[in-house]
């Protein structure tokens, strides 16, 4: 099927295979690169699951340490094949997904097929999965030493009592020890169905031989997608503070603040956008919010802002190096309460609206944000080129109706990474 958005001058080419596997193409006439990207909706958060009768509680880091693994083949690593056509792959987990991309510029369809080859068919041993324990590991101390990481694993502790975001995506070295080549299969079998991933080309490419492709090497027999459990709910956050401390200059703070999930049936792009919008207007680098913290030296140019949707949850997390994290976030909690009972001054929300309007048409001209936005959208059951649409369908109202939701009493949590 085609799908043309004329407001925006883009088109879309989207098929589902007879094994559920869904299919995006999206042109880009004159582009020199053209970008794949294969994943599957099956990420940190999806730890456990009861899958053909069994329940499983897997360790922390599984899908991360899947990740790693599927670049093995019984003929050879996948990116060595890659590094002999040229081409630049990687491969990602985040919280809700696992995704394995190449970008290239010739020798596109060998390029795909490799990549449909490597991510259906899993190979695992003994031997290569201890070789690859040790590899996560040195990367697990990595993140462990990074501030910013840190601070970002904090605030969801602080927010979800017993979620498993709390738990930090390549899990620990003790979690880690528990995987076997036997977890990997039942994990691989489980959430690499066809009916579980979206394959999404960016770029120039023939759609239909693409889709041909597809269903040759893709598996015929999709098996049903394990059943996942997040856990009981609860509205308010878990903690108000989580402090670590590491060798910093100054302390890194992260403001989080616990939103609802979104319900059945509602747009899930469409909270999205409310969401960005919101906190770009609470308290980002054009907000009045954030001229006054900077101009007091509070907050600095990292300073970051983003909204999160996860399964069975959702939140806004603000924050960067702050001499006074605890004046920043009553700062904040203080305009999240003004915004919520004044509501938004118009030209304000104009004008933010305008900006991330332009921040998203910006996202269509590079192929590799482009397709990861879809492959999110596409799991949602929507696509990401609806969001124009969508903006016309948000006002000031609903940005306003979000700060009410925020400002409810223990909604907010603050995560600090303090100097030794």
């Amino acid at each position: 099927m085609t799908k043309n958005y004329s407001a925006l001058h883009e088109s879309m080419q989207t098929r589902t295979l007879a094994n559920g596997l869904r299919i995006c193409y999206l042109p880009k006439e004159g582009f020199s690169k053209t970008f794949a990207i294969l994943a599957t909706d099956f990420g940190s958060v999806d730890a456990s699951f009861t899958f053909e009768g069994k329940r499983y509680d897997t360790p922390a880091g599984v899908a991360h340490f899947l990740e790693h693994k599927m670049f093995e083949d019984e003929d050879g690593n996948a990116l060595q094949k890659f590094a002999r056509t040229g081409a630049s792959p990687n491969a990602f987990t985040s919280h809700t997904m696992t995704a394995y991309h190449f970008s290239c510029t010739d020798r596109f369809e060998e390029n795909l097929k490799i990549l449909l080859k490597f991510v259906f068919t899993p190979y695992f041993t003994d031997e290569n999965v201890e070789k690859e324990r040790g590899i996560i590991n040195q990367e697990i101390r990595m993140v462990e030493d990074t501030p910013n990481w840190e601070v970002f694993v904090g605030a969801y502790e602080g927010l979800y009592r017993n979620h498993p975001v709390r738990v930090s995506i390549p899990g620990s070295e003790e979690s880690i020890s528990h995987i076997t080549p036997e977890l990997l299969y039942t994990c691989h079998r489980a959430f690499y169905s066809p009916k579980n991933m979206a394959l999404v080309v960016c770029g120039t490419a023939d759609f239909e031989q693409v889709c041909r492709m597809a269903e040759e090497i893709s598996p015929k027999d999709a098996p049903e997608i394990g059943q996942r459990h997040y856990g009981e709910r609860r509205a308010e956050v878990h903690q108000p503070v989580v402090t670590r401390k590491m060798q910093v200059s100054l302390p890194q703070c992260m403001v989080g603040f616990k939103d609802e999930p979104v319900p059945a049936g509602e747009s899930r792009l469409r909270r999205s956008l409310i969401g960005d919008l919101a906190v770009r207007i609470l308290c980002g680098d054009t907000s009045p919010l954030y001229a006054k913290l900077y101009e007091k030296r509070l907050l600095g140019r990292d300073f970051d802002v983003d909204y999160s949707l996860i399964p069975d949850g959702a939140c806004a997390l603000l924050g960067g190096e702050s001499r006074d994290p605890a004046a920043v976030r009553e700062a904040l909690e203080r305009e999240t309460a003004r915004l919520a009972q004044e509501g938004i001054e118009t030209k304000l929300f104009r004008r933010m609206r305008n900006a991330l309007y332009g921040m998203r048409l910006r996202m269509l001209d590079v192929p590799d944000l482009y397709a990861r936005q879809e492959v999110a959208s596409v799991f949602a059951g929507e696509h990401y080129l609806d969001f124009a649409g969508l903006f016309d369908t948000i006002h000031a109202e609903d940005v306003q109706e979000m700060f009410r939701r925020w400002a409810q009493p223990n909604r907010s949590t603050m995560s600090v990474v303090e100097p030794k």
